[in-house]
């Protein structure tokens, strides 16, 4: 496809693409919906009933804009991690913050740090922006602490990302160890601590970081264990300046009035948070009992979802997905080796777990015969 001339060059200069390709998409190639969805680590067991009720009553509302302020929800989130609000901005999900991060601190030519397959958004923005990515491999599939210091001091990155705990592998480090990354983290460069899943690792995963401490920024989301990722609405925790910066480029309409209204209802009943924990820790076991039972080895995770090794290389496990895919199954599977070697199935329903454990077996019998036994 030809390029508009009037195209700025970084921009001509971009391939067109999509980090994850939606199962909508492959529903339509497909022509037919997935028998089971557990590939976008979405929460199927849902929002809270008072979120679903905050945000239908919010619908009768929508000829309004949202509060460009997100003062209510703001001021919530202040008061739940004991912080002023000035330490606090929701935002368009992690995505859209991480986009906003990136084009406050990167300009065309800046280097950025993260992990080689860590989440690819992240990359997608900085790529967009005219960064430059230098990344490090996983260590024993968990994200690099040390290394990823080390390369951001070597290069003089302006960013160093990494996500606690991890997407695409479950895996997660002590709060101790992060901890130690952001005492290291080189002058000039901000830390970006991704803790989407947060919400679903065990205690002592989350560190006790100060919100004023000017050398990371941490983000937060209600599309995972709050069961609200078709709202968008996430949030960022950091130092005053680096958080009142957000103003000058953010979408101030943003986040309409149902998000809000979901987001500070969800975030109100703890409750509801307490069973999809419970819910989710069940899934993960049967995902791992699943595994287990046809020779496949379960990654512990601190996520919605499970990792699985499938013991061979990445044609293999492609192979597997595909397969699954074909038998109304829809999962991923990182990226790059030696990662690609796993597939990763997000925790379900009951009824969506018996249909991945009836389309396993032949569909590992599929990959064999198709990559050679």
């Amino acid at each position: 496809m030809t390029n508009d001339p009037r195209l700025t060059a970084l921009a001509a200069s971009l391939p067109a693409s999509v980090p994850f390709v939606g199962p909508e998409t492959q529903e339509r190639l497909r022509g037919r919906p997935f028998a089971a969805r557990l590939g976008a680590n979405e929460s199927v067991f849902g929002p809270s009933p008072r979120a679903i009720a905050a945000m239908a009553k919010a619908a009768g509302e929508a000829w309004m804009y949202g509060d460009p302020e997100v003062r209510d929800l703001r001021f919530a989130i202040a008061a739940h991690h004991s912080c002023p609000a000035a330490h606090i901005m929701p935002g368009e999900g992690i995505d859209g913050l991480l986009g906003l991060i990136v084009r406050l601190f990167v300009s065309p030519g800046d280097r950025v740090v993260t992990s080689a397959g860590a989440y690819p958004t992240f990359a997608f923005h900085v790529t967009g922006f005219g960064g430059l990515l230098e990344t490090v491999p996983y260590a024993g599939d968990h994200e690099d602490p040390d290394r990823l210091i080390a390369k951001a001091r070597e290069t003089g990155a302006k960013l160093c990302y990494i996500a606690n705990p991890d997407n695409p592998m479950g895996t997660w480090h002590s709060a101790e160890t992060i901890d130690r990354m952001v005492e290291t983290v080189p002058p000039g460069c901000l830390l970006i601590l991704d803790e989407a899943y947060i919400d679903l690792a065990p205690p002592g995963t989350a560190p006790e970081i100060n919100p004023a401490d000017p050398r990371v920024i941490r983000m937060r989301t209600f599309s995972k264990a709050h069961g609200l990722a078709g709202m968008r609405v996430g949030y960022a925790i950091g130092a005053g300046p680096v958080i009142a910066a957000f103003d000058r480029v953010r979408n101030h309409f943003g986040l309409g009035r149902s998000s809000q209204a979901g987001a500070l209802a969800a975030l109100a009943d703890q409750d509801w948070l307490t069973h999809v924990r419970r819910e989710v820790a069940t899934a993960r076991d049967r995902i791992a009992a699943i595994a287990c039972a046809n020779g496949l080895t379960p990654i512990p995770s601190a996520t919605n979802f499970v990792t699985v090794d499938c013991g061979r290389d990445g044609p293999f496990a492609k192979a597997v997905l595909e397969s699954l895919t074909t038998q109304g199954i829809f999962i991923r599977k990182p990226f790059v080796a030696p990662q690609d070697r796993c597939i990763r199935i997000s925790a379900g329903r009951p009824a969506d777990l018996d249909q991945m454990a009836r389309a396993l077996p032949p569909a590992l019998s599929q990959a064999a015969e198709k990559t050679g036994g």
